[in-house]
């Protein structure tokens, strides 16, 4: 994505639709994530690029969820999770973006990033600011899919490249380099979704 502007343009015309389209076909990468996160009581989430909060009410009761996003559009419709599913209070949203964030250094225990590094305009300065809002130790997961290696899908991902302003992410994107260039400590990656296509990543922050 080349900018911030680019990007909320790009899911104010997701914003109405995007449950219906991305909704069932992202859902089991969120609650295998959710699932994996293993959240206690008392512990403090944040979840980066919230989107319209199709998450929220996966997270369990009483542990304290930060939602985040650059699109006012997306966020407006996550108001709704908030209520169906944020009646006890620990559930927040706030508009920001990833690439700068206002919170204290260490503030959360646990990370989410779905589907998200791939939109941002600058993933390796969103990576820092999770570094750095995230405790020590912290874990931090991120759902996305990266450039595939076979034939026919780097094909088409390559032919969707000229258009990534107007899908609101880039269909090239390296795990390798990712990796390479963020201080992350893999713990584990699997597979989700349709035909494995997106990879879930475990870190540790470090």
């Amino acid at each position: 994505m080349d900018d911030k502007t680019t990007v909320i343009k790009a899911y104010k015309r997701y914003a109405k639709n995007y449950d219906r389209i991305f909704g069932k076909i992202f859902e089991h990468g969120r609650r295998v994530l959710v699932d994996k996160m293993r959240a206690e009581a008392g512990q403090r989430l944040l979840e980066v690029g919230v989107g319209t909060g199709l998450s929220l009410p996966l997270y369990p009761e009483g542990v304290s969820v930060v939602g985040i996003d650059i699109s006012p559009h997306m966020l407006w419709l996550a108001k709704n999770y908030i209520h169906d599913g944020g009646a006890d209070g620990t559930r927040h949203l706030s508009l920001m973006d990833a690439q700068q964030m206002s919170f204290a250094d260490n503030s959360f225990d646990k990370v989410a990033l779905m589907y998200v590094v791939t939109v941002v305009p600058r993933p390796d300065l969103m990576m820092a600011e999770v570094a750095r809002v995230c405790r020590p130790g912290g874990d931090i997961f991120v759902l996305n899919h990266f450039s595939n290696h076979r034939l026919i899908p780097r094909m088409v991902e390559k032919a969707m490249l000229p258009f990534r302003n107007l899908l609101g992410f880039s269909p090239r994107f390296s795990m390798e380099a990712f990796l390479e260039e963020n201080p992350l400590q893999v713990v584990d990656t699997c597979q989700v979704n349709l035909m494995g296509y997106w990879t879930l990543i475990h870190a540790r922050n470090i």
